[in-house]
């Protein structure tokens, strides 16, 4: 068995029983400080990524995410889920040959969004929205592939009150061939409960937004996968801010941290 095969067999598995986070490192040295802090697998995120080549989410392209992907896959040993937004095309076709495109990778999962894809704020009407994550199931089985397909809806991110008609969605999408149900904006017990139900047996993430529960909270809930979408990275280019803003005020306090170069070089150095 190959090492690709044996990591989506792995990641596969990771969603059958159990609850584990995901944290989401946006390059190759964020994805190896993941390993080697011990997690099991790892999300890419796409607005990570856009921001550290300069540019606003929704406006990375095909290319930028398929040589991101091929990095990290080839530098880490733990299963890789791609944030692949909305699969770069509208039609349901041009969705299959793109899945064909990402998978090539190497990696475990990937997620499809219903989001328009030219980055708007609307989402596609639900027989289109199926019909792409019928083709991504399809062109995924073609292949015989055993990557995990993630069905997003981003529904409550554009009016939070729309849980009903996410959750319709996500049952949608599990009925059109989805392994797991994503719906982030999703924010209360209830909601999270009722959504885990109505796709059950398939497994649910959840994406940490304004969420005041615990691992072994979304846990008791029967949330499988918790997901943290660029929450890492937002929190890295915050302290960065932060700190040339200081040296902008003739301050440079904001270079004081709990992390020693000595110490990244250590954990580095277990790579090599």
């Amino acid at each position: 068995m190959s090492a690709t095969m044996a990591r989506r067999k792995r990641f596969r598995a990771m969603h059958e029983t159990g609850c584990f986070v995901l944290p989401s490192p946006w390059d190759v040295g964020t994805a190896r400080m993941m390993q080697q802090l011990g997690f099991h697998a790892i999300a890419t995120t796409s607005a990570g990524l856009a921001w550290s080549i300069g540019r606003p989410q929704y406006e990375i392209t095909l290319d930028d995410v398929v040589e991101h992907l091929a990095s990290i896959c080839e530098k880490v040993d733990l299963p890789v889920t791609a944030d692949f937004e909305s699969g770069f095309a509208k039609d349901p076709e041009g969705v299959s040959i793109n899945v064909d495109v990402v998978v090539d990778t190497g990696i475990a999962g990937f997620s499809i969004q219903d989001r328009d894809a030219d980055g708007g704020s609307t989402i596609y009407e639900m027989r289109l929205a199926t019909e792409r994550i019928q083709a991504a199931r399809e062109s995924i089985d073609h292949f015989g592939h055993n990557v995990v397909l993630v069905a997003q809806t981003d529904g409550l991110l554009i009016d939070p009150t729309s849980v009903t008609s996410a959750t319709d969605r996500l049952v949608a999408f599990a009925e059109a061939g989805a392994d797991c149900l994503y719906a982030p904006g999703v924010k209360n017990r209830q909601d999270i409960a009722s959504m885990v139900r109505a796709v059950a047996p398939k497994p649910l993430s959840v994406l940490m937004m304004e969420l005041d529960l615990t691992v072994g909270e979304l846990a008791d809930l029967g949330v499988r996968r918790i997901s943290v979408g660029g929450g890492l990275a937002q929190i890295a280019w915050d302290a960065l801010l932060s700190a040339a803003r200081d040296m902008q005020a003739s301050s440079f306090d904001g270079l004081n941290c709990n992390t020693s170069g000595t110490e990244l070089n250590e954990r580095f150095g277990k790579f090599l």
